[in-house]
């Protein structure tokens, strides 16, 4: 378990926006997947997009990591941001533009 955690905390760290996520930013393979990527699309910045169907230790993993249960999991400058709920609701209030903003993504 150790291992998933550090390898997790690695991708978290070495990348700006991360978004844990069913498929691929360009073949999402989920609804709400594909509504965090399109949302992160729209407000042109760069994310790594971690496929957690290709690994069932990182689709575990990542639930374990931040006791959410839920995938998509989006992560800014590593902290945890929410699932697509919450990724949604911030993007219609604005939150989510400012919040990469004041992290000097965009």
């Amino acid at each position: 378990m150790d291992d998933i955690n550090k390898k997790i905390k690695t991708i978290i760290d070495s990348n700006g926006i991360v978004l844990f996520m069913k498929g691929t930013p360009e073949a999402p393979q989920c609804g709400f997947s594909m509504a965090v990527s399109n949302i992160l699309k729209y407000l042109k910045v760069k994310f790594e997009g971690i496929n957690v169907l290709e690994s069932n230790e990182i689709r575990q993993g990542i639930k374990d990591y931040t006791d959410w249960p839920t995938i998509p999991q989006l992560y800014i400058k590593g902290e945890f941001v929410g699932g697509c709920d919450i990724v949604k609701e911030m993007f219609e209030k604005g939150e989510l533009k400012e919040l990469l903003r004041n992290k000097s993504l965009i």
